[in-house]
């Protein structure tokens, strides 16, 4: 009895003690700790924009965020959907690897940048929206749909008719939890895909290569009825650990949106850095 009676007293004391900004996951992994912090809200304060940032850190099994609410919402994924949409493009044949050339037709492409004969890497990596909405219909509207299941990314509505268009507008949904799920399976090669496209996708996920770190990923921004969306997602990888991010911010009145497409990168980086993984 008495050997019981000090068992439960060590469980009781283990629950007291415990830290009250910490609670267990109700998105993905059940087992993960989700830890609150305001510095992280600060960060976006500072910037004019309101959102979430959400990091996981695979070692501690932790999430850190300024708004797990907002984490678990949905938004559009704008060109995050890149990154399954290379995937589908690769597994399909529909592009046979990072390098193949994607010609420019010469008509406007609304950004300079993107008039230009383009090898997919560069296509994905200046966001070239005209190149993938060419890539998801010579995917088709059945293949595409197959594949998303078999990837397990969820949340997409489109039919043949928003084949091109379905992650930019409409009814599709992602969430910050289930961006950085997929980024998980991406990084512990999870996904049910050849490894000629696990290696492919990786290195076009890549952004920065130092000594003490890579950083890869990769922005969205969407603009449906004016209303202005931001993501970066991706993971860094540290010597010891690897920390997964996915940043969704919108402006706020006062904010400057020529400042936009750098803000979601910036509150993301600062946010590392706050956390002292950078």
């Amino acid at each position: 009895m008495y050997q019981l009676l000090t068992f439960l007293s060590l469980i009781l004391l283990s629950i007291s003690c415990s830290n009250p900004n910490e609670k267990k996951n109700n998105e993905g992994d059940k087992s993960s700790i989700l830890e609150h912090k305001n510095e992280l809200q600060q960060i976006l304060d500072s910037s004019k924009v309101k959102g979430a940032i959400l990091l996981y850190d695979n070692k501690e099994d932790t999430y850190y965020s300024n708004d797990f609410e907002w984490s678990k919402s949905g938004f559009l994924p704008a060109s995050t959907f890149k990154i399954p949409n290379s995937i589908i493009a690769l597994e399909t044949g529909v592009v046979e690897n990072d390098s193949t050339l994607m010609q420019w037709d010469g008509n406007p492409r609304g950004l300079k940048i993107w008039e230009q004969d383009l090898i997919f890497k560069k296509a994905f990596q200046y966001s070239c929206v005209p190149c993938y909405q060419e890539v998801a219909r010579k995917i088709g509207t059945e293949r595409m749909q197959s594949y998303l299941e078999k990837l397990d990314y969820p949340g997409m509505v489109f039919d043949s008719t928003s084949i091109d268009r379905f992650w930019l507008m409409g009814d599709s949904r992602i969430s910050p939890f289930s961006e950085i799920d997929f980024l998980k399976r991406i990084h512990f090669s999870q996904l049910p895909v050849k490894e000629s496209t696990d290696f492919t996708i990786k290195r076009m996920l890549l952004m920065e290569e130092y000594e003490h770190y890579k950083l890869s990923g990769k922005t969205g921004w969407s603009n449906e009825n004016d209303h202005n969306n931001g993501w970066f997602v991706g993971f860094l990888e540290l010597s010891n650990n690897t920390i997964f991010f996915a940043t969704n911010i919108e402006p706020s009145e006062e904010f400057d949106m020529k400042d936009f497409p750098k803000a979601r990168k910036a509150v993301t980086i600062e946010a590392l850095k706050n956390l002292n993984y950078l």
